[in-house]
Parts: structure tokens; C-alpha cells; sequence
């Protein structure tokens, strides 16, 4: 079957976070929605034919968690990664960042430090500050518009109180794509500290050649003893909305504290329609994910070429990994909120504030590409206009 991208599909008036939030998140709804990471191309329809068929059944109680669900994503990681998971090291949860939390009041105590490397998802920042655990930032270092991680520095605010470490892998907002060496070094590192690692490889699936995506409980038996990984098809295949991911943790220890953690929490039982979906998208989505990757692998030339041709005052550079733009605009010489109104006020686009991903995104803002080419075309267009004046466009 051959997937149209190129459609346009009108979401105003749909409870949508993306358009029908923008007069709150931007004081207008006159921006085009360029930020939060969901896309504008339809749900399969493997996953909506899933959703409906249980729809049918007019009875819409409590349920457990199937072992189909558990089956497909185990098949999943294995077809994509090459990763052996047994069903036994899975557990549900309503989302990442809900793991995220529940993950650190499992497994860490009030004043504990918990590290991060920023620039990253604000809920990284969010969630250790949130449960008043001491947020220590190991920034990544850039070169050349490739981020990498430092070692070194790592190294040097490791103290006893270190507990865990989280992973954004592949990473959210650079599109960096771990290489096994960097991984390895990372998990030597944790291991000899004994710093449990909540991995999130939310963009996992989506990896644009040559790079691969290795799990991080992939390198050894040491290291996935010491890792949970965090994964969903919420990204990949356009269903955020219904609020479901899958937790792997062969470590039986930090499995029974999180499941403990999230029935404490009574966040433990998914909805109906969330259990089907997961396993319609695992067990049918690889055609359809191999041609939205050549479609936003497209979209990422067009943009790039573009941002290099008509708006030489914004640096970027393509993702290994997902659909996300980290655009360099310190050269417009706009402190973080004039830049933020620029955008919105002369460029009428919406895109995420850098300085929301810590301080190391100050001067940046997020870019979503997957749109069709049309929608993406008229953003940049936008951006053009408002930075070089109208005749660019």
C-alpha cells in the first residue's frame, strides 16, 4: 500500500494540543504549528481499524494488560534492533515521561542527584526537579553542529549521592544517533558508580541511514542489568494521544519497584483502546514506517537546503535520528524572548523555545518537519520573510 504524506488533514476543533492550545502557548492562533513532536500525517490505518474493532464491543471497563501487547513489542525490538526481550521484563505505562517519573520515586531518594545532558526534552529537567531530586547537568559538548558527549566532565560531578543518569537516545532535540562506543564508555562509567540508567529511546525507530540505533541494554549483560529502557509507538506512528509505552527492565529488582511504583500511583492500567493499537502498530507498521522515513528523510534535505539557501543567519544540520530541527539562531542577536516573539509575532510560526531545553538551547529554537512538504514549505517561507523581508520569498 502506498501511504499519501502529502495530504493535508485539518485538526482544529479536535481537542489537539498542537492547534487548539496555540492562543495560550503563543497568544494567537494566527502561528503554523511547528512544535510539540507529533506529526500532521494520519494514524495508520492498521492502528485506527485496531481502535475501532474495539470500539465495536459496546462495553468499555477496566482490562489488563494482554499478552499480545507484550508479544508485540517484544517482537518489535528484536525485528528492528536485533534485541532478545523476554515478555517477563515488560511493563506498561501511560507514556515515557509519566516512567520517567515514576521511575526516579522507585528508584531514588528525596536529595539524591540524578544527571542529565542538556540541551534536552524539558521533562528531563522537569521531573528531577519536580520530586526534589538535585538536578546535575552534564552539557554535551558541540562541534561543528555535532553534539557528543563529555566524559570527562561526567567524570568529574559523579560523587556518592549520583543515583541515576537520564539517556535521551536517540537524543531530543540534537538527533544524535549514540555510536556503541559512546554508549560502552557511558555504561562503564555507571557501572563503576553504580548509576542506574533510564534510557528513553522514544526516536528509536526512527533512524535515517547509515546510523543505527543499539539499545542500551543491548552492550552486555553487566549494563543491562543497570538499565531500564523506555520505548513507545507514540512518535513513530502518530499516536501519542493514546497515552501508552513499554518499560523493559531485566533487572527483576528495578521492575517490581517501578510496577510497585505505578500501582501506588494507581497509573498502572491502560485504556482498552491504547493495548490493541500498540499491537497493531509492532506487528504491521514496518512498511508504513519505511516509507514515512524516506518521506521525512526528504522533508530534512528539503529544509536544510533551504534554511542554507534563503536564511544564512540560521545554522542547522540534519538529524541522524526522528524529525526534529535544532536550529542555531544566535547570529540573529535576539535574547530568547524577543526570539521567541519573532518568530510568532513577524514569522506567524510556532516553533519550541531552545532555552526550554536548559541553558545550553539559549539562542536555539525546535523545528518539527514532519508536515506535509507544503506546510513545511510555508514555515520556512514564513521564517524567510520575517527575517530577510518579503521579497526572499
Amino acid at each position: 500500500m502506498k501511504y499519501n504524506f502529502d495530504e493535508i488533514v485539518h485538526r482544529e476543533g479536535s481537542h489537539c494540543f498542537k492547534y487548539d492550545f496555540r492562543e495560550q502557548l503563543f497568544g494567537t492562533n494566527d502561528v503554523l504549528p511547528m512544535w510539540i513532536a507529533d506529526m500532521e500525517f494520519k494514524t495508520p490505518d492498521f492502528v485506527v481499524a485496531a481502535v475501532k474493532e474495539r470500539a465495536a464491543h459496546e462495553i468499555y471497563g477496566y482490562a489488563h494488560l494482554p499478552a499480545a501487547f507484550c508479544d508485540a513489542a517484544r517482537n518489535w525490538v528484536k525485528k528492528k534492533h536485533g534485541w532478545e526481550i523476554q515478555n517477563s521484563w515488560i511493563s506498561f505505562s501511560p507514556g515515557v515521561v509519566p516512567a520517567l517519573s515514576a521511575l526516579i520515586l522507585a528508584l531514588t531518594q528525596p536529595g539524591d542527584k540524578i544527571i542529565t545532558q542538556l540541551p534536552v526534552y524539558p521533562p528531563f529537567i522537569s521531573t528531577v526537579k519536580n520530586h526534589g531530586r538535585q538536578l546535575i547537568n552534564n552539557s554535551l559538548a558541540c562541534q561543528n553542529g555535532r553534539y557528543r558527549m563529555d566524559f570527562t566532565n561526567l567524570e568529574q560531578k559523579i560523587d556518592s549521592r549520583v543515583k541515576m543518569i537520564l539517556l535521551s537516545s536517540p537524543h531530543n532535540p540534537t538527533g544524535r544517533v549514540w555510536e556503541n562506543k559512546e554508549l560502552m564508555q557511558l555504561g562503564e562509567i555507571c557501572l563503576a558508580h553504580d548509576i542506574v540508567i533510564v534510557s528513553d529511546e522514544i526516536h528509536s525507530d526512527m533512524v535515517f541511514k547509515p546510523h543505527r540505533h543499539i539499545p542500551m541494554a543491548m552492550l552486555s549483560k553487566k549494563i543491562a542489568r543497570q538499565t531500564i529502557t523506555c520505548i513507545a509507538p507514540s512518535k513513530t506512528f502518530n499516536m501519542a494521544g493514546l497515552s501508552t509505552s513499554v518499560i523493559i527492565a531485566e533487572n527483576p529488582k528495578h521492575k517490581i519497584a517501578f510496577d510497585n511504583m505505578l500501582a501506588t500511583l494507581h497509573i498502572h492500567g491502560g485504556n482498552i483502546f491504547s493495548y490493541p493499537a500498540l499491537a497493531a502498530a509492532y506487528n504491521h507498521g514496518s512498511d508504513w514506517l519505511e516509507q514515512l522515513l524516506d518521506y521525512l528523510g526528504k522533508n530534512i534535505d528539503f529544509a536544510v537546503d533551504f534554511i542554507e539557501e534563503h536564511l544564512p543567519v540560521i545554522k542547522t544540520h540534519k538529524p541522524e535520528a526522528s524529525y526534529l530541527l535544532w536550529l542555531d539562531c544566535r547570529a540573529m542577536g535576539l535574547d530568547d524572548g524577543a526570539l521567541f516573539k519573532f518568530m510568532v509575532e513577524k514569522a506567524r510560526v510556532g516553533l519550541n523555545n531552545g532555552i526550554d531545553f536548559g541553558g545550553e538551547g539559549k539562542g536555539f529554537m525546535r523545528l518539527n518537519v514532519a508536515c506535509p512538504r507544503a506546510m513545511l514549505q510555508e514555515a520556512l517561507v514564513r521564517i524567510a520573510g520575517a527575517v530577510n523581508g518579503p521579497a526572499a520569498s
